[in-house]
């Protein structure tokens, strides 16, 4: 059973860091992408990184470029993702996700994109 375990998240003032980690079980990553979206009140949920193990990139939206990193340890089947220069508008659920596209055409900003999802973690970013 695939499973995925967001965790990391918490209150830190702007400008601040956090990191998030997503743990994945019943799968390798081989073939998989694997995806953080976030979601704030009252808004649609947004990508905002990807790793592709199909193609080895990593992909992020335009408003965290720059500031998040993500990246992984295959030994511990984790994701990571690094986020630094903290703003309030980072304020948001952030979810983890993956799926297997094993190099089909994958759009990976689009949550329809992706299969399995994790429960959220909350990160909160005071000004």
């Amino acid at each position: 059973e695939v499973q995925l375990q967001a965790s990391g998240g918490g209150l830190v003032q702007a400008g601040g860091s956090l990191r998030l980690s997503c743990a994945a079980s019943g799968f390798t990553f081989d073939g998989y992408a694997i995806g953080w979206f976030r979601q704030a009140p009252g808004k649609e949920r947004e990508g905002v990184s990807c790793i592709s193990f199909s193609n080895g990139r990593t992909y992020y939206a335009d408003s965290v470029k720059g500031r998040f990193t993500i990246s992984s340890d295959n030994a511990k089947s984790t994701v990571y993702l690094q986020m630094s220069s903290l703003k309030p508008e980072d304020t948001a659920v952030y979810y983890c996700a993956a799926d297997p596209t094993k190099g089909r055409p994958f759009y990976w900003g689009l949550q329809n994109e992706y299969h399995y999802w994790g429960q959220g973690t909350q990160v909160t970013v005071s000004s």
